[in-house]
């Protein structure tokens, strides 16, 4: 059975390296900043997301319980970061924000 949790850590934290490589190239490579908040925001909170379900697994298998600091850490995670790309997103609108041309809809533009 350790050999199985083994498994199921390795392979949620390479899920999560993954996901965040991911995130990172996109903010890297990615020309506009509305563009550049996307990748990140979906991308690293999966990246830390297998992670903490790496630690999850983990903990609450050596320790024989589940590990509620993990839990918590999750819940708030994927809480907040949705809610401060959001507040990213419209003082970027609020302040005009350069944008390409080939950018899609513009609905703070009546």
């Amino acid at each position: 059975m350790d050999q199985v949790v083994e498994f199921l850590v390795s392979a949620a934290i390479l899920v999560g390296g993954v996901f965040a490589l991911v995130g990172s190239i996109g903010l890297a490579r990615l020309p506009d900043f509305y563009l550049r908040l996307h990748g990140p925001t979906k991308a690293s909170t999966l990246g830390v997301g297998g992670t903490i379900l790496a630690s999850l697994l983990f903990f609450s298998w050596q320790e024989r319980a589940l590990q509620l600091q993990e839990v918590l850490i999750a819940l708030f995670l994927f809480i907040t970061a949705p809610v401060s790309a959001h507040m990213l997103a419209k003082a970027a609108m609020h302040r005009d924000l350069k944008r390409r041309e080939d950018t899609r809809g513009r609905p703070w533009k009546q």
